[in-house]
């Protein structure tokens, strides 16, 4: 074996990869709870790789035939409703360990120097994780589909001048049809999964090169023993690979309890309007996206006008990258960070659930207008952080993990 390994080092830096982001690796001691997430959306990444390939073997991406070959995996395809069940149930299961990794970011300043494009690598990842969900969403042909594909694109005709033209060239046709359930179902099975992995690979590097960040926001390199270690670390492996099974165990109990038991989450996971074949002459009586859409959807429906409204609900993404540029606290970590801090993120996270709760009711004047008022607090979050994340006054930072 060692000498098979020579011999792949000669030629492959197997070993040096192994050690550079493994064995070698060292990561601050004292993660908790909100460190397994980054994990386990690679383990649902997986997930959803290999399903979606197996799916892709009894799916035919035509207007008169996706549903039918949806119905056929549930019923006649051999663990055909499981391995359905897995991607859909991992569609939501993905955005749910993405934002509670994007929390614990918010939470410990992962965003700050020197992590910022650790953080914007991230962002891209979201970024395209929300183009291939939309994609995705379409592919089964329901009503929910098929509609809630038609809002989203006919958004883009707000956009002046060339609003038209994009809605029709995103489209592939004047209206939503085969030709863009097969151009969607290109983009969600090839391009779109190659991009994703792309921006992990580059996400994993960027942050193996600075390094990992800690609750105490505490750089573990400026103390080293006489080896070259630093004294707050331990190896990735064989220690957090091992806690990392603990969190991946407890999560797939809760995952497949949902997948056997509750895969359409009460229509939050699976709408009951797609178990009805899309047909462009019936209107659901409620379109809404799925669930991890609708914050952002509570936004553009909380202004009036269209064209306003899509750019509100751009900027509310846009945002999230300049993150790092907008805090300019001395700290990291909300641990010893000020009392505003605190609020503002303790209200930024309730206003972002309130949106997108009201993103799946209805609309109402009442509605409306608590949509409204989260929306000013959402977007007052960032655009007042470079002021009070300056102003208030912070804790003083230990010169090592406090664990």
């Amino acid at each position: 074996m060692s000498k098979f390994m020579d011999w792949v080092d000669a030629r492959f830096p197997a070993t040096k990869m192994w050690e550079d982001h493994l064995s070698k690796y060292y990561a601050p001691k004292n993660f908790n709870f909100f460190y397994f997430f980054g994990s386990l959306a690679l383990l649902v990444l997986v997930n959803q790789i290999v399903t979606g390939v197996w799916l892709t073997m009894s799916y035919t991406p035509s207007a008169e035939e996706a549903f039918a070959s949806v119905e056929y995996i549930m019923r006649d395809v051999e663990y055909g409703s499981i391995l359905r069940l897995l991607h859909s149930t991992g569609a939501s299961a993905f955005f749910i360990v993405v934002y509670l990794h994007m929390f614990r970011g918010l939470l410990y300043g992962s965003y700050q120097k020197p992590r910022e494009l650790v953080w914007v690598f991230g962002m891209l990842i979201y970024l395209a994780l929300m183009a291939e969900a939309f994609m995705g969403y379409l592919l089964p042909w329901g009503q929910m589909s098929y509609w809630g594909a038609q809002v989203i694109i006919s958004l883009f005709g707000a956009i002046p001048v060339i609003g038209n033209d994009l809605t029709q060239w995103i489209r592939g046709d004047y209206l939503i049809s085969g030709i863009t359930l097969n151009r969607f179902f290109a983009l969600h099975v090839v391009a779109l999964p190659i991009v994703i992995l792309g921006l992990v690979v580059l996400h994993i590097l960027a942050l193996h090169e600075v390094g990992s960040n800690n609750p105490d926001g505490v750089d573990i390199k400026k103390h080293k023993d006489e080896n070259g270690i630093p004294l707050d670390g331990i190896a990735f492996h064989p220690y957090y690979t091992v806690k990392d099974i603990v969190g991946v165990v407890v999560f797939l109990f809760i995952f497949c309890f949902i997948v056997f038991f509750f895969p359409e989450m009460g229509g939050y996971f699976l709408e009951k309007p797609n178990f009805e074949q899309a047909n462009p002459f019936k209107t659901p009586e409620h379109i809404a996206p799925v669930w991890y859409f609708t914050p952002f959807y509570a936004i553009l429906r909380a202004i009036p006008d269209k064209l306003m409204g899509v750019i509100a609900m751009g900027a509310s993404i846009a945002l999230l990258f300049v993150l790092p540029w907008l805090d300019r606290s001395p700290v990291k970590s909300m641990r010893y960070k000020g009392w505003m801090s605190k609020i503002w993120l303790l209200v930024f996270c309730i206003s972002f659930v309130i949106l997108g709760i009201l993103g799946v009711l209805a609309p109402t004047p009442e509605r409306t207008l608590v949509s409204q008022i989260c929306t000013f607090l959402y977007f007052a979050y960032f655009i007042l952080m470079p002021f009070y994340t300056r102003l208030e006054k912070t804790k003083p930072v230990p010169e090592r993990v406090t664990g």
